[in-house]
């Protein structure tokens, strides 16, 4: 078990201590409203504190050699491994994740930290040929120095792990500001996870505060030269401004509104069972969830029907219950707004083939037919358990319908030809996108981000060396060189 299970205390510079605001974090389980702690809130004060333990410890990871940093990082997946049953419990009662999402969240970021324990020995550098005679030029890889990383509600385990096991692996301190709702879950395990690793003091902090009294100073604090953040683009887009003025870089991945495209020739059950899973997965609360299902006419009817079969089946209710499919949504704001969604577009002609009715922060799996691209339903990011389904008419139709909106991160397309799907996905404007399959896909070897609104920069793989490091230029002249006219004897 974890040497250090104080999950109501800050963890700075390796110790466990009292957040200097007087403001304090409730953390509520958002299915039945319980109380599970409350944390004393960081202060201005702690987060600089954080800043310049990382930047301190950092100096000496820098040059640790790379079979140490890779020993942590592996000792780091064995603790999580060992401690997977806790790490679900806290999942379920703090995100309300159901246990199949847990489990799934879990062992998707230990490949994540598997991937990341390999970076060590893949800081390369190049020699490179100069146009000057007798020099040599040589490309050094280097850390950053320190990564600040703000995680999200959502996945908040494994979207805060990737960027900060991605940024200790390549020699970089972290401060993490974990999301309110989710302080345990999106920063606080990891303390007691590297701890019992034996990350040294410093490298790793972790702060949870409120926005509102330290949201701007962790992306202006000058320590940081990275900003990582996933969340909405609304926020995004703030960080990306403060950061840009201070001249930092960002990561940025950023919301969704994903398609799913139907065309007639596709293997109707597969797409159906692909849909499913794509939307109501974790409740529609992931980044990636399908937001519209575009559906040709002439399989629209036949799409429908069947979805709507498959979409009854579902068990909604208590997380903690393993057959559980559909948990709640993170909070009553939440479900508000997607209610609000709903009601809009059954005004604008929307209809409501199942569902559109919630009891508390559990919002019943919903579809609407008859959207059309205007509809709020379908021009929001969901974020939540509700379907709608757009008919089309032709491939150059669909791909309008797609890149109308400004999001670009996720997507699908159904055919029975390779050919032809592969043909439409060409054309649609988004990071990431899967032939017969759903949106909801992160391989940790493979290039995650998004495109317009959806964000800035690539998770996983040799794409986060790239943002997670800098190179150097160093030249060496092996032979006196010879600057010609400008330096003559006289």
């Amino acid at each position: 078990m974890f040497m250090n299970t104080q999950f109501d205390k800050l963890f700075i510079n390796g110790e466990w201590i009292d957040g200097g605001s007087e403001n304090t974090i409730p953390n509520q389980n958002p299915f039945d409203h319980t109380e599970i702690g409350s944390i004393q809130a960081a202060s201005k004060e702690d987060l600089d504190k954080a800043y310049q333990s990382a930047q301190e410890a950092q100096k000496s990871w820098a040059n640790e050699l790379p079979q140490t940093k890779r020993s942590i990082m592996e000792k780091a997946v064995s603790v999580v491994e060992e401690n997977k049953d806790l790490i679900i419990e806290w999942l379920i009662k703090e995100s309300g994740s159901t246990y199949m999402k847990a489990a799934g969240e879990v062992t998707v970021s230990i490949n994540s930290m598997k991937e990341a324990a390999t970076y060590p020995y893949r800081m390369e550098g190049k020699i490179l040929p100069s146009q000057v005679p007798g020099k040599e030029n040589r490309v050094y890889r280097a850390p950053l120095g320190v990564v600040g990383i703000i995680s999200p509600w959502n996945f908040p385990f494994h979207l805060a792990v990737r960027s900060i096991a991605t940024a200790l692996a390549t020699g970089n301190g972290v401060v993490v500001k974990p999301a309110t709702h989710t302080p345990v879950t999106g920063g606080l395990l990891f303390a007691s996870i590297f701890e019992e690793a034996g990350l040294p003091k410093g490298l790793l902090n972790v702060v949870v505060g409120k926005g509102s009294e330290i949201g701007d100073d962790i992306v202006t604090h000058p320590i940081p030269r990275l900003i990582s953040f996933t969340g909405s683009t609304e926020v995004g887009r703030r960080i990306g401004e403060l950061a840009g003025k201070n001249l930092k870089k960002t990561a940025l991945e950023l919301g969704g509104n994903n398609v799913f495209i139907v065309l007639d020739d596709a293997d109707l059950d597969q797409a159906v069972e692909s849909a499913l899973f794509g939307k109501f997965y974790h409740q529609g609360q992931i980044c990636m969830s399908i937001n519209r299902i575009m559906v040709q006419q002439g399989m629209y009817d036949k799409f429908v029907d069947a979805f709507v079969s498959r979409v009854k089946e579902l068990q909604v209710g208590d997380p903690s219950d393993k057959k559980t499919q559909i948990g709640p949504l993170i909070d009553q704001n939440q479900v508000d707004r997607i209610l609000k969604d709903i009601e809009s577009s059954k005004e604008m002609g929307a209809e409501v083939a199942l569902g559109g009715n919630a009891e508390k922060n559990l919002l019943y799996p919903t579809v609407l037919t008859h959207v059309t691209n205007s509809m709020p339903i379908a021009k929001n990011e969901i974020f939540g358990p509700v379907a709608a389904i757009i008919p089309f008419d032709s491939e150059e139709e669909v791909v309008g319908l797609a890149n109308e909106h400004p999001y670009g991160l996720s997507g699908a397309v159904h055919s029975s030809s390779i050919e032809r799907a592969t043909n439409v996905a060409h054309q649609v404007e988004t990071g990431m996108i899967h032939i017969n399959d759903e949106p909801v896909n992160d391989e940790p070897h493979m290039p995650f981000g998004g495109e317009k609104d959806s964000g800035l920069g690539r998770f996983n793989g040799e794409w986060a060396l790239e943002e997670f490091t800098t190179v150097k230029w160093v030249a060496v002249q092996h032979k006196r060189r010879d600057y010609g006219p400008f330096i003559e004897k006289r």
